[in-house]
């Protein structure tokens, strides 16, 4: 009996060991299944934080290089505008007569593509796209720039001068206005004195000398040649000293009439005709007083128009100043149709390149428009008193982030 005994409880014992091996086993197992999960666990989440904290770096450099691209866009590009309106009052062959008038809304854009390059994109509002042109400067220095489009031709001192800069209301002088196609010549319509073309200019001396040689359509604005000539134009400025401009242009070419003119009988609609120019002219400017003048000569066909002005201004008060014109013109030398024009006002700059003017025009001649019994319309040149009054403010505005 105690034999059996004895291995009963040796049994018993081992039954015991293998018992409790198991459950160790079990347990080992369970413990080593929950470190792997809580490992796997804790690796998604470490990755889908790294994930989650990379995205917005990404995003941030994103943001911060569209950034800086619209920064050198806008270090780059610089925004003008100007606006000119007011009300006129003229006395005219016994007829009164007054309107409002919006005379130009101009707004242009001029970017700087690299150091050599631009280009310049401007409209008037009122009217039409006036100019539209790349310059290329192939110097370090400013003494030689190409550019090719739409622009001011360089006949006369006034013309490529801003409407902003001038004195008169009526901005330039009768015969500038005339020979360089900015509107009184019927022959060549208003063409705001722009045309398209290629051009060289530059500066050197210190900018004391500059030229500049264009090569245009001579038709005028947003329009093709109506011939198979070009225009050739140029331009010499000389600075002797400070304040003072010195300006010789001249022009050869043929133009295209558009519409017969009641200036020269002998050229009608279609006819191409010889279209020359010359002008001498100066530009002096201080704190005591502004002033140029000009001598212009004309040539279309056979016919000659010549003419001469002076323009200034002196200050009177702060940034009241008074200003004065005497322009006389010879339309037709052979017809005698001269004009004299007479200018004396007011101006008060209120800031910066804003004004307020008013000025008293006179002009010995004008243009009468008349029908007949027949229902036929006339255009006559008339000597005759014109009287003027005119009010007119301006708003200019220049953007720039560079200093």
């Amino acid at each position: 009996m105690s034999g059996l005994g004895n291995i009963n409880r040796a049994g018993c014992r081992n039954t015991e060991n293998h018992l409790k091996f198991n459950n160790m086993r079990k347990q080992f197992f369970k413990e080593a299944l929950l470190a792997v999960a809580l490992a796997a666990f804790s690796s998604t989440a470490a990755m889908g934080q790294s994930s989650s904290s990379a995205e917005p770096e990404q995003e941030q450099g994103k943001k911060k290089t569209e950034l800086a691209w619209l920064k050198d866009i806008a270090d780059r590009v610089s925004l003008h505008g100007y606006a000119q309106g007011g009300f006129n009052y003229t006395h005219q062959n016994g007829e009164d007569k007054g309107t409002f008038e919006l005379k130009r809304t101009l707004f242009w854009v001029d970017a700087q593509i690299t150091d050599r390059w631009s280009f310049l994109f401007m409209h008037d509002f009122s009217s039409v796209v006036q100019e539209y042109y790349t310059d290329y400067r192939f110097t370090n220095n400013k003494a030689l720039t190409v550019r090719l489009g739409q622009f001011k031709n360089g006949v006369s001192l006034e013309n490529p001068l801003s409407p902003t800069a001038m004195e008169a209301i009526d901005v330039y002088s009768e015969g500038v206005t005339y020979l360089t196609g900015c509107g009184s010549d019927p022959l060549m319509g208003v063409q705001y004195g722009r045309d398209l073309g290629l051009a060289i200019f530059g500066e050197t001396n210190d900018g004391k000398f500059r030229y500049e040689a264009q090569v245009m359509n001579g038709q005028g604005i947003n329009k093709k040649d109506g011939n198979k000539e070009k225009d050739f134009i140029g331009r010499l400025e000389y600075r002797p000293v400070k304040g003072l401009n010195l300006v010789a242009t001249g022009q050869i070419g043929r133009g295209h009439a558009i519409a017969n003119s009641p200036y020269i009988p002998d050229i009608h609609t279609g006819d191409n005709y010889k279209r020359n120019r010359w002008t001498v002219g100066f530009d002096y400017r201080s704190k005591d007083f502004n002033v140029h003048g000009e001598y212009l000569e004309g040539k279309d066909g056979d016919v000659t128009s010549r003419g001469a002005y002076v323009t200034g201004s002196i200050p009177l008060y702060k940034r009241l100043e008074f200003v004065g014109s005497y322009d006389f013109f010879n339309f037709n030398t052979s017809l005698g149709m001269d004009q004299h024009k007479v200018i004396a006002g007011l101006q008060y700059w209120f800031f910066k390149k804003c004004r307020v003017q008013v000025q008293y025009v006179y002009k010995s001649a004008y243009l009468n428009n008349w029908v007949d019994d027949f229902g036929v319309k006339h255009v006559e040149f008339t000597h005759g008193a014109n009287h003027a009054i005119m009010a007119q403010m301006q708003i200019r505005l220049d953007y720039s982030r560079k200093k």
